[in-house]
């Protein structure tokens, strides 16, 4: 019998992960599977929960709604920054990614939403937050704790 996903699992899978109008957001090639741990954080829990108990050979196809993938967007995380904050070599523009450095020195993206004569308005908001997903997967390797 072969071995199922649970906590701890090594899994090898092709996935794809798409916006509900079917614009593929990311995905594996064909010929290069994604690895990972369940459980080291590198999915989502809405998302683990879906693989588990799942075997090499499976496939599964899921909506997943906002609450259990990347969250609804918190109105708190878009920050109002004095455009002096930027130096005169970075173009300006909404929509474009910009990385700061948070409390703790760690890299944060933020997208520009808004461009005012003396702010600029930067969204913090995972680029995901509020969006309902279809989640594609096919197990290709299962390897227990």
């Amino acid at each position: 019998m072969s071995p199922v996903i649970e906590q701890g699992s090594r899994v090898t899978l092709h996935f794809s992960l798409q916006l509900e109008d079917g614009s593929v957001v990311d995905a594996t090639p064909d010929q290069q599977p994604a690895s990972l741990v369940i459980g080291d954080g590198n999915l989502p829990p809405g998302f683990e929960q879906q693989l588990l108990g799942l075997a090499a050979g499976d496939e599964r196809t899921v909506r997943i709604p906002p609450e259990k993938a990347f969250g609804m967007p918190n109105p708190n995380n878009i920050q109002r920054l004095p455009k002096g904050r930027f130096g005169d070599d970075v173009a300006l523009e909404e929509g474009l990614v910009l990385s700061f450095t948070d409390a703790a020195d760690g890299e944060l993206p933020g997208v520009i939403c808004r461009i005012n004569e003396q702010t600029v308005e930067v969204d913090f908001n995972h680029p995901l937050a509020g969006h309902h997903l279809v989640f594609n997967v096919q197990i290709v390797a299962v390897q227990t704790p």
